[in-house]
């Protein structure tokens, strides 16, 4: 089989195991009695990130090639997705949280390293075969992305976004990834004096940055940023679905299939990486990353002044925006951080600003999150389906209001030169 087709391949399952419940599983814990803990279990996945790779990648560095080491990770992550499933169907509204979350933590905290890890073995295999990674990974990425749609439509069509089988679908993935794994190129382990220490495959050297005002102004605008990324994933879902409860809305596409709906975000994720180039040529890195601020602002406030009926036009606007949201500010970032770091630190700089980003700001944002929504809504059932209602509005403009102070403030505040933000 052709090389790219099956780096393809593998991005595909991979994205495909998270998107089997990433959208939806705050419905589901709501639907067992959880719907005031779901934060927790979306913020589990910022604090994994900020120690897990590090690990996982110091052992497929020295010991256990990266190719073999994606396959242990995944099995391991499948066999917990089950036990959680196993477990919700046995225990329904009876399950305990502790118990529930003990067990999604650990299939999380294996999964994901593997994101890292399959770069790292796309990587290799293209650079074994002699290609350019700059010019032939960006099309094999987008194939995990349309992975992850592929499993949020299957989910959705086949009923399971309010119950367990969606962690079934993801379990079962990621068992397939294991013995896909065994068809992949082998990836070399380091021999002899190469090891990095421990401080390097943490990221830590890179922390001397904040020495540097700019840089210090960045990262912690990134955390700040990085505040509103799982937000709508983690809500979106039981939001939309709350609708449900209103027999005016009961019956619409969107109540129905909100699964689906929110999959015009990850659509258009894929749609505005091919916008990036022209955007940073025309207009530098600070205003790109601003234009991804102020997405945010639109991306909740539409969420907070639309409805499944007449005003689902507003819906399906915020999730063309989130593609500008979420894109703009990663890729320009990493760009940023790329172009002015030493390049023997930059490895570990891009660690820390997804550090900053999807661990550290992710996971306070959820957390954060959360508490606003406990405090503007509560659960109820009606017709025998539970719902997550209450004043969704406001917590839609308070997390719109965060977005544009944030947006407002990096404007003033960070003033990188010219050449810095030119590409």
């Amino acid at each position: 089989m052709n090389l790219k087709v099956r780096l393809a391949l593998m991005n595909f399952l991979e994205f495909a195991v998270w998107g089997a419940y990433l959208t939806c599983m705050g419905r589901y814990l709501g639907s067992i009695g959880m719907s005031t803990e779901i934060g927790w279990f979306y913020s589990m996945q910022g604090i994994v990130s900020i120690f897990m790779p590090a690990i996982i990648g110091i052992i497929a560095d020295r010991w256990v090639p990266a190719q073999r080491m994606l396959g242990i990770c995944h099995l391991l992550a499948g066999l917990f997705m089950f036990a959680t499933a196993w477990y919700g169907l046995t225990n329904g509204t009876n399950s305990s949280f502790g118990v529930m979350f003990s067990l999604y933590a650990m299939s999380v905290a294996f999964y994901m390293p593997t994101l890292a890890l399959t770069n790292s073995v796309a990587y290799n295999a293209l650079t074994q075969a002699g290609m350019d990674t700059v010019k032939d990974f960006p099309p094999i990425r987008v194939f995990g992305t349309i992975g992850f749609i592929c499993t949020m439509w299957f989910v959705d069509i086949m009923g399971f976004q309010d119950n367990q089988n969606q962690f079934i679908t993801s379990g079962i993935l990621s068992i397939i990834l294991f013995l896909y794994t065994f068809t992949l190129p082998a990836c070399p382990v380091s021999k002899g004096g190469e090891h990095k220490s421990l401080v390097d495959a943490f990221g830590l050297r890179a922390f001397s940055l904040f020495k540097q005002k700019k840089m210090a102004i960045f990262f912690i605008f990134s955390m700040l940023l990085g505040v509103s990324l799982q937000i709508t994933n983690g809500f979106a879902n039981p939001y939309i679905n709350s609708f449900g409860a209103l027999p005016e809305y009961a019956s619409t596409f969107g109540v129905q299939h909100a699964n689906i709906l929110i999959s015009l975000s990850q659509i258009s994720e894929t749609c505005c990486i091919l916008l990036i180039p022209f955007f940073m040529k025309r207009y530098g890195i600070k205003n790109v990353m601003l234009i991804a601020m102020f997405a945010w602002v639109l991306r909740f406030g539409l969420f907070g002044t639309g409805d499944p009926g007449n005003g689902v036009w507003m819906f399906v606007l915020s999730m063309i925006v989130y593609g500008v949201a979420f894109d703009f500010f990663n890729i320009s970032g990493s760009l940023f951080v790329d172009k002015t770091t030493d390049p023997t630190i930059r490895s570990s700089a891009q660690g820390l600003f997804m550090l900053m980003t999807n661990g550290i700001g992710a996971t306070i944002g959820t957390l954060g999150a959360q508490q606003v929504i406990n405090h503007f809504t509560t659960g109820t059932v009606v017709d025998g389906n539970f719902y997550t209602v209450g004043d969704w509005q406001s917590c839609w403009f308070i997390f719109a209001g965060y977005a544009l102070v944030v947006g407002v403030v990096f404007a003033l505040i960070f003033r990188p030169k010219k050449e810095e933000v030119q590409v």
